[in-house]
C-alpha cells in the first residue's frame, strides 16, 4: 500500500465524501485524513475494521495465554482431556434423560 496516495486533507474529504466511501469500499485501503498538515484520522471500510478488531482480539488472547504460561498457570494435557471427556459424558446423560 502506498500511503502517499491515501493521504487527503479534511477539505477534500468534505467535498468528496461519497467518492471516498466508494473508493475505500472497493479498494479496501484506508484513507489518512489530515488537518492543518497533520495526520488526524483514518477512514476505512467496515469489513476491514471488523477484521482488524477480530485480529486484535485474537492477539490479546494470545498475549494472555503467554502470560499464563510464563506464570506457570498451565494444566497437564491428560487432565484437560479427562475433564473434556467427563463434560461430554455428563451432557450426553442429560440429553438422554430429557
Amino acid at each position: 500500500m502506498r500511503y502517499s496516495t491515501q493521504i487527503k486533507p479534511i477539505s477534500y474529504v468534505k467535498a468528496n465524501a461519497a467518492e471516498l466511501l466508494d473508493r475505500i469500499t472497493e479498494e479496501r485501503e484506508p484513507i489518512i485524513i489530515t488537518q492543518n498538515g497533520e495526520a488526524r484520522a483514518v477512514l476505512m471500510d467496515v469489513h476491514s475494521y471488523e477484521e482488524m478488531q477480530e485480529t486484535l482480539a485474537l492477539l490479546q488472547i494470545l498475549a494472555i495465554g503467554e502470560k499464563q504460561v510464563e506464570c506457570g498457570e498451565t494444566y497437564a494435557l491428560e487432565d484437560v482431556i479427562r475433564e473434556i471427556r467427563s463434560r461430554g459424558a455428563k451432557s450426553s446423560k442429560r440429553r438422554s434423560a430429557a
